[in-house]
């Protein structure tokens, strides 16, 4: 029987501890600059960015991987009879997805499984943890696919955005959003839905109002909360990060809960001082 091999991409922003632990594979996006391209979680920092961003204001341009990378990836598993499955941004938000489907179309029918997560960041995480444990157990691919396609509607991912400059430049709030957002304080708590960011909650005043208005969306759901992880995402707001990882522990009885830096291009996109919340309710 073959082993299955875990890939996703740099979105998932998972710890180097994890990947090297589970030995899962990752395709990075690009970020993309004036005077240069690279490559997510490999070339360039969050840090950089930023600092880019505020010296120039102007965002970097993302990008995905292209099919060729996808298959430069995975040729070496494939070759050497191993199965894969990619869990990948959700196709909403990228042409990630599209890009891995294409890839996989190179290899024999089924050696490549892909799966649109329909989420972002920490949600991915999620289901590649997920899928590890199930290839740990002897499951096969095709298995593992059927399991993440139901699994993927499970995921409850809300993230709070210190700013909306980010999503004024990136395109995903008008100028008189951000102008009234700015002037009136208000902090939105933003949810991925059908794997697209839909605001659930318009906080007006200091951020800590807003984390704690998505800390108690998450605490509506406590009894249905899958206790195995819970992961807490952000960009450089390691205070707020704590803060919630805290409170959950008092109010829950959550196994895990990981504290994920994200990287470039969910910071391109989002900004810095960012943080989420992210899920799996039970089956």
């Amino acid at each position: 029987m073959s082993t299955v091999k875990i890939f996703s991409d740099s979105t998932s922003d998972l710890p180097q501890g994890w990947k090297d632990t589970f030995n899962i594979g990752i395709v990075p996006l690009y970020v993309v600059f004036e005077e240069g391209t690279y490559k997510d979680g490999e070339d360039i920092t969050p840090e950089e960015v930023y600092r880019r961003v505020a010296a120039s204001g102007v965002l970097p341009k993302t990008a995905a991987p292209s099919p060729a990378d996808f298959i430069a990836a995975f040729h070496p598993v494939i070759s050497r009879g191993d199965d894969i499955v990619y869990i990948s941004l959700s196709s909403s938000l990228s042409s990630t997805y599209q890009n891995a489907l294409l890839a996989a179309g190179e290899f024999p029918e089924g050696r490549v499984q892909v799966i649109d997560s329909q989420t972002l960041c920490g949600g991915i995480a999620l289901l590649v943890m997920k899928a590890v444990r199930a290839a740990e157990k002897g499951y096969s691919a095709i298995e593992i696919a059927a399991m993440l396609k139901q699994s993927r509607n499970l995921v409850e991912t809300e993230f709070v955005v210190d700013t909306l400059d980010y999503l004024y430049m990136g395109g995903r709030c008008s100028g008189m959003q951000n102008f009234i957002g700015s002037l009136l304080k208000i902090r939105p708590v933003l949810r991925l839905v059908d794997g697209s960011i839909v605001p659930t909650s318009k906080i007006r005043g200091k951020k800590e109002k807003a984390v704690e208005q998505m800390l108690q969306n998450a605490l509506v759901n406590v009894d249905r909360m899958d206790k195995e992880l819970l992961i807490v995402v952000h960009t450089l707001a390691e205070e707020d990060a704590r803060y919630l990882e805290t409170a959950i522990r008092e109010k829950t009885q959550v196994n895990e809960i990981a504290i994920l830096n994200a990287g470039c291009v969910i910071g391109s996109h989002c900004g810095p001082h960012t943080v989420g919340l992210m899920y799996m309710l039970q089956d």
